[in-house]
């Protein structure tokens, strides 16, 4: 690794500011790999690969408004994202962020959430690219294998995040041309060679909602959406690593949700019209629907070649969502605000990267592929986790920001929604809000309490032990960075103390 970061200089990132003055990132990431690092970390063939059977199962083909659902709606988030990241730049996205609206407490229950729900996503995408792996390679894909092939991608993932920014950001531009070829070469394909529906299936519910509404089943099948739209976050974690990040990033964000949303929608599509017989999946008679079609359609040798470009798809979401990880460890340490902060911070001048971050973005997601041994449904508790505490942490910001505003502030970036930007800021909270209720609900009554309640419990360990650790070794209260400036000061002791 390195020696110790030096100080940032007064202004700059290291010290919450909105500048760049002090940062030991280099500017080594053009707009153009900036967006492809959301669009790999949103990755349209990575969420759709990994839940069309779960969704189609549940709630039959008329899953897939779960996309316009979820895009919509993040796409709000993505709004107000775009004019807190304009004002303040800052490498590690919702902490920094979080400090500037609301003040330290705040910003360090915000970080703690997201760094969590970041591990436990790196272990879900490389989760999910396990049964890939295993038939690429030959071998009959098990829970064991499944669990070493996630070590060994997230390894792998690591290693490349450690190369520096421009590795990064090729990773990230080849990453990106995989999704295009998954998503839009192969469905393009299946609609030509495989195609056994019409468009009209998109409303048939096949009879999943039994003798009830379709809604409740509609609202547990829309987990596909809600894993979609997320990442596109990550332009901004990489801020102080972006030429003119205030025009560069807001801009990235919304095309990440346009594009790959798109993406995710005609590769949904293009799988559902090419499945001959839905009722084998709903009814669990074909559990692996998507591997199945792939090898019906293009026989053994086409369907080997798609699992390996899907498996880079895996592997570039998994670098993406590490490089957002270390990032925000980094700038949680670079202020102090958490154990261990003086081994953290340390920055490789060399490769332009904070070498101990990274690191627990690869073991603690390791770790976490290990513990999932003890359960026989690991995938779908794993992801619901990670959209909870992604979402929670999102609405963290999106709440602090609406509070900031109704304060008096008035953002000041180069990207602003102007007078549009309280309605949006409400209306992207009352969305998250709706998704965090539908994410959290519990829909297995049969299963004992505890496995119902699995991920509002999962949410629930992390919020009170942050809270715990928090009061109990007042890190939050550590560091010079601004907190709380955002909002115009009108008491001129707490300004000049700095305190939030």
């Amino acid at each position: 690794m390195s020696a110790p970061a030096a100080p940032s200089a007064a202004g700059g990132p290291g010290n919450g500011g909105a500048g760049a003055p002090g940062s030991e990132f280099r500017k080594e990431m053009g707009p153009w790999a900036n967006f492809a690092l959301g669009f790999t970390y949103l990755s349209p063939v990575v969420s759709t690969y990994t839940l069309f059977s779960t969704a189609l199962a549940t709630g039959g083909p008329p899953m897939i408004w779960a996309f316009l659902l979820a895009g919509l709606g993040q796409f709000l988030v993505a709004l107000v994202f775009g004019e807190v990241v304009a004002q303040y730049p800052i490498a590690g996205g919702v902490y920094p962020w979080a400090r500037r609206l609301w003040g330290r407490r705040w910003a360090w229950l915000t970080g703690w959430v997201y760094m969590w729900a970041l591990l436990v996503t790196i272990t879900s995408v490389a989760y999910g690219a396990g049964p890939f792996v295993a038939i690429l390679f030959g071998f009959s894909p098990s829970v064991h294998t499944t669990v070493v092939c996630t070590v060994i991608l997230i390894i792998v993932a690591v290693l490349i995040n450690y190369c520096g920014t421009k590795v990064l950001s090729w990773a990230a531009v080849i990453g990106f041309g995989a999704e295009l070829v998954g998503a839009l070469v192969v469905g393009v394909y299946l609609l030509v060679t495989h195609r056994f529906h019409g468009i009209g299936v998109i409303v048939d519910t096949y009879g999943t909602q039994g003798g009830g509404s379709y809604a409740p089943v509609f609202l547990a099948a829309a987990i596909i959406g809600f894993y979609q739209y997320y990442g596109f976050e990550a332009c901004g974690d990489t801020a102080e690593e972006v030429d003119r990040p205030g025009q560069v990033i807001p801009k990235a964000m919304r095309r990440t949700i346009y594009v790959g949303g798109a993406a995710a929608t005609f590769t949904c599509l293009s799988l559902l019209l090419s499945v001959a017989d839905y009722q084998a999946i709903i009814d669990g008679r074909d559990p692996d629907p998507v591997v199945n079609l792939l090898f019906d359609a293009m026989g053994e040798v086409g369907a080997r070649l798609v699992m390996a470009v899907v498996l880079i798809s895996f592997l570039s979401c998994t670098i993406s969502l590490q490089a957002a990880a270390g990032r925000l460890i980094y700038s949680y340490a670079r202020d102090e605000m958490i154990a261990g902060h003086r081994l953290l911070r340390r920055f490789s001048h060399a490769r332009a990267v904070p070498g101990y971050a990274l690191l627990v973005s690869a073991v603690v997601p390791g770790l976490i592929a290990f513990g999932s041994l003890i359960s026989e449904d690991a995938l779908t508790k794993i992801v619901s986790f990670a959209i909870l505490g992604i979402y929670g942490a999102f609405q963290m910001v999106v709440l602090a920001a609406l509070r900031a505003r109704l304060k008096g502030w008035r953002p000041s970036g180069e990207y602003t929604l102007g007078r549009w930007g309280l309605a949006v800021n409400a209306a992207a909270l009352a969305y998250g809000i709706f998704a965090i209720v539908n994410i959290c609900w519990p829909r297995t009554p049969d299963v004992p309490w505890y496995e119902n309640w699995i991920v509002l419990l999962c949410g629930a360990v992390v919020v009170g032990s942050g809270v715990l650790y928090m009061v109990t070794t007042h890190h939050y209260g550590r560091g010079e960075a601004p907190a709380g400036d955002a909002i115009p000061e009108r008491d001129p002791e707490r300004k000049a103390t700095g305190k939030a």
